[in-house]
């Protein structure tokens, strides 16, 4: 079912977004060589029930964790572990809050340490796919257009657009519909109207686009064990342009802060 959202639930789904966005920060504090996941994991938590708000992912479909923590090759949904990162490493942490009945869902790929210009610069499009797909997100195109704007970007650059894991809609569940892939052509799929909310999440592969699933059932892994970016806004559709209700700002206000220390 598609549902589109009032404005009274509009805000409410971006209050639950910018806490996950603020949740990432927190998390971005953390992020150096020696940290391990299950650390980020363990401050998002009581982070978000500080705030007022309870984990979107701890127990949904059984998942443990508040955070899904996914390192190099691993795509998404990696469930936080005691190995620690090393200088060299990306890690995509994903996070989802609950609050007041709506959803906030939103993902950062992030550097741990000193990373190779190569995987830099993967970073950097798949953040630019993720623009590409907003832009591409307004009343009247529909949903094929979204999925056109990122593949043409990511493939331009010869990375790997996955298939098998999409964007999705967003409100009193984690994933309503539609569905919303990172690759389609231009002028097909379902029409996009004002006040759908969906979540649009660009997964990106340095090699091939082909994925797997490890064996404890939850993370997917690259096929050819090359690094995978992984980056997620909420956005509404509106009559001109996507309003994005989500914010990596505070994420990178702290970036830069670490930078420039």
């Amino acid at each position: 079912m598609i549902y589109l959202k009032t404005e009274e639930e509009i805000e409410l789904i971006r209050e639950s977004s910018l806490l996950v966005g603020k949740t990432l920060a927190e998390v971005a504090k953390l992020i150096e060589p020696g940290v391990d996941p299950l650390k980020l994991d363990r401050v998002a938590e009581e982070f978000i029930r500080d705030h007022g708000g309870v984990p979107g992912f701890k127990g949904y479909n059984d998942f443990p964790n508040t955070l899904c923590t996914s390192v190099n090759s691993q795509v998404v949904h990696g469930i936080p572990n005691s190995k620690a990162l090393k200088n060299g490493d990306i890690i995509s942490v994903d996070c989802g809050v609950v609050m007041n009945g709506f959803y906030g869902d939103v993902a950062y790929t992030f550097e741990v340490g000193e990373v190779s210009e190569e995987i830099h610069q993967l970073l950097e499009t798949t953040k630019a796919c993720l623009q590409k797909g907003i832009e591409a997100a307004k009343a009247g195109n529909r949903i094929g257009d979204i999925g056109f704007a990122i593949q043409s970007l990511a493939e331009e650059n010869g990375y790997g657009v996955v298939r098998e894991l999409v964007g999705h809609g967003l409100g009193k569940n984690l994933h309503e519909g539609p569905e919303v892939p990172n690759y389609g052509r231009r002028g097909t799929g379902m029409k996009l109207k004002e006040g759908l909310v969906i979540a649009i999440e660009p997964m990106i592969n340095l090699g091939k686009k082909n994925v797997k699933q490890d064996a404890d059932g939850w993370t997917i892994v690259t096929a050819d064990g090359l690094v995978s970016a992984h980056f997620e806004h909420d956005i509404v559709i509106r009559k001109d342009k996507a309003e994005v209700l989500s914010t990596h700002e505070y994420v990178e206000e702290v970036l830069n802060k670490k930078k420039n220390k």
